[in-house]
């Protein structure tokens, strides 16, 4: 018989606090006031907001190699293809809610993104596992440290020395660099973010675009290797979780004069510099969990962590809501923010707050599935 596996405490906490951090991003009161550390950085650097899909990619590494079959079978193949076409779809589904025209269908996407790093993490990880006499297999870290590295290295190659047609080779500028190329070559710019745009408002890359997702499975990556840690030696793996963000953290600073840090590009020094950020949380969300107890006040966050992609999900359908429907003529996103502007005034302040109050009203609408131990895995 096999023993149940142990949960990681602090997960669902960490998964939640970086749900938590999108849906503030993605749903403020007047995208015109948005403070500082609510918004991306304009090109290269970092602001608070950037650290947080890394981070839950990390978290995806994190949960894969916590729930790494120990039997790889046709069943196990069959899971990760599951979850990875129903991430997709779900992304695309959002998205024609979104922007029902498909002549501007957005391809690339968040969910895109982590069904992609999910599939291919998971499958590397099957290919490189340790298998016993009993035909048992176990993860390498060995080899999940290699393919992160290897990932970082191929795509600054690809970026510096790889030339774009009417640019030439290591272009960092928005219409200049390599992965935004291929997201118009391959996507075409009709089928791109609309925001991804240059000085002169051309569309010219997508954030989540398909070249940058190669430095994205670093991510994963360095979360499973924090998820091995802690199985390896839970008393010590709080500390060497942190003690090893550091070191990612000082790395992707190091690297930035050379490869600078840019979460549009998801260069790979961006992605040492939130992979280490991650981990640091992560280790501040462990020790504040002793012994797997949650203290009241992070129950919420451990709740949104628990039903994460359900969160997110509800998330962009409020955030589609505010946009789509009218009350006096009015989006409810301006309808509301102006009702929060008459009793708070400063603009900023109130954009946050109906930020707030859209992740109240996620938080509330999970307490019946979370009641009902529903949550959503796919």
């Amino acid at each position: 018989m096999i023993a149940a596996r142990p949960r990681l405490a602090g997960l669902d906490i960490f998964r939640g606090l970086a749900v938590a951090g999108m849906i503030l991003v993605n749903t403020p009161g007047s995208w015109a006031h948005l403070w500082w550390p609510l918004d991306h950085a304009e090109w290269h650097g970092w602001t608070p907001t950037d650290l947080v899909f890394p981070a839950f990619l990390f978290a995806v590494g994190v949960a894969l190699a916590l729930s790494f079959p120990r039997r790889i079978d046709a069943a196990g193949w069959g899971k990760i293809a599951r979850r990875s076409l129903l991430l997709i779809a779900i992304g695309w589904g959002l998205q024609l809610l979104a922007r029902p025209e498909l002549a501007t269908f957005r391809i690339p996407g968040v969910l895109q993104r982590i069904a992609l790093c999910y599939a291919l993490v998971a499958t590397l990880a099957i290919l490189t596992a340790a298998k016993t006499p009993d035909g048992r297999h176990s993860l390498r870290p060995p080899a999940l440290l290699a393919a992160a590295t290897f990932v970082l290295l191929l795509y600054w190659a690809l970026l510096a020395l790889v030339p774009v047609p009417g640019f030439g080779a290591g272009r960092l500028s928005p219409e200049g660099n390599l992965a935004g190329y291929v997201d118009r070559l391959v996507f075409t710019t009709a089928h791109i973010w609309r925001g991804g745009t240059d000085a002169a408002g051309n569309v010219v890359y997508d954030p989540e675009g398909l070249l940058s997702t190669i430095p994205a499975l670093a991510n994963v990556l360095f979360g499973m290797l924090a998820a091995i840690a802690w199985q390896r030696a839970p008393d010590r793996a709080t500390l060497r979780i942190a003690l090893a963000g550091a070191a990612l953290i000082a790395l992707g600073l190091l690297l930035h004069p050379l490869f600078p840090i840019n979460k549009k590009l998801w260069t790979s020094s961006f992605a040492l510099f939130t992979s280490g950020s991650a981990a640091v949380l992560l280790a501040l969300c462990m020790t504040a969990t002793p012994n797997g107890r949650v203290p009241h006040l992070l129950r919420p966050l451990n709740m949104l962590g628990m039903n994460a992609i359900l969160g997110y999900i509800l998330s962009v359908l409020i955030g589609i809501a505010s946009f789509r429907l009218f009350i006096h003529g009015e989006s409810l996103q301006a309808w509301g923010f102006a009702r929060l502007g008459a009793v708070i005034p400063d603009p900023y302040v109130a954009s946050f707050v109906f930020a707030l109050i859209a992740l109240a009203i996620v938080l509330v609408a999970l307490v019946p599935f979370h009641r009902r131990g529903i949550h959503l895995k796919l």
